[in-house]
């Protein structure tokens, strides 16, 4: 399908992560996307899939490590930009294709050794079949990581969606929250319904850091332009004349948490859960 594709044909959720560009967010999150995958054990020799990867803030640390690496996104934008850095880093270990987090078409059964999905697969609709799908690409013996936004929590990336979420039109019946992925009684409950048994889901809070080189209301501006549930928020605050509000909400909540001593730059630690699932 081209970029230019009628969007009548295209999923909510491909026409809510190709607004904008998201690669703005992302330029943030590089360090964190690093130590992460560090911290869970990618290694040399490992097949890997990265899902819901955007342009490559954990697949490319990945596959630097020596892992073989496949990224999946629902966003063609950031597949494109993918398959360009990783051109441009020498990365032949690494490719990056379009893809649905809850059906997998084409993908395998039991061939990868890690599926790592960092604020990525959460966003995907049916977390039910979302759960399956991971389980089911997974090498037996092997294991899922995720990590994903809690709901309610005081830190940066859960307070904007509750903001925007306040200035945006009410979900159609039957939506299931991507947040409901940071509550550990609900991703047991995926899980356990995908055959792994509880005692094989650990899930455990973690910090996520994003370090902007700008000040908080240019780091507020990126969200504005190039994130697509806040900029859905601004259209539908500019049409009730309360896009000013929303901004200056936003400001606000970047400038309380940011944690920098450095005049122009933006650093602010969110908190997160991560989610270790061992696949039998």
């Amino acid at each position: 399908m081209s970029q230019n594709a009628n969007t009548a044909e295209l999923s909510p959720n491909q026409m809510l992560w190709e607004k904008g560009d998201f690669t703005r967010i992302a330029a943030s999150m590089r360090d964190s996307g690093e130590k992460l995958v560090k911290a869970i054990g990618v290694g040399p020799g490992q097949k890997v899939l990265d899902l819901g990867c955007g342009d490559g803030t954990t697949a490319l640390p990945s596959a630097r490590l020596g892992a073989e690496v496949l990224g999946v996104d629902i966003a063609r934008n950031l597949v494109e930009a993918g398959n360009r850095r990783a051109a441009d880093a020498g990365l032949f270990n690494l490719r990056f294709q379009h893809g649905d987090a809850s059906n997998l078409t084409g993908v395998a059964s039991s061939q990868f050794d890690k599926v790592i999905s960092i604020f990525g697969a959460m966003f995907a609709p049916n977390p039910e079949n979302v759960a399956r799908e991971m389980v089911r690409v997974t090498k037996p013996g092997r294991q899922v990581v995720m990590g994903n936004w809690i709901p309610g929590d005081p830190t940066l990336v859960a307070q904007i969606l509750k903001t925007s979420a306040a200035y945006s039109p009410p979900p159609p019946e039957g939506f299931v929250s991507p947040v409901r992925w940071g509550v550990e009684a609900d991703v047991r409950a995926r899980f356990t319904g995908a055959g792994v048994p509880d005692a094989a889901i650990r899930c455990e809070p973690e910090t996520y850091v994003f370090d902007h080189a700008g000040t908080p209301a240019d780091f507020v501006a990126e969200f504005r332009d190039h994130y697509g549930p806040t900029m859905n928020a601004f259209a539908a605050a500019n049409a009730n004349g309360k896009a000013a509000d929303l901004e200056r909400e936003l400001i606000d909540l970047f400038e309380s948490q940011n944690t920098s001593r450095a005049a122009g730059r933006t650093v602010i630690p969110a908190t997160f859960l991560r989610v270790t699932v061992q696949v039998g």
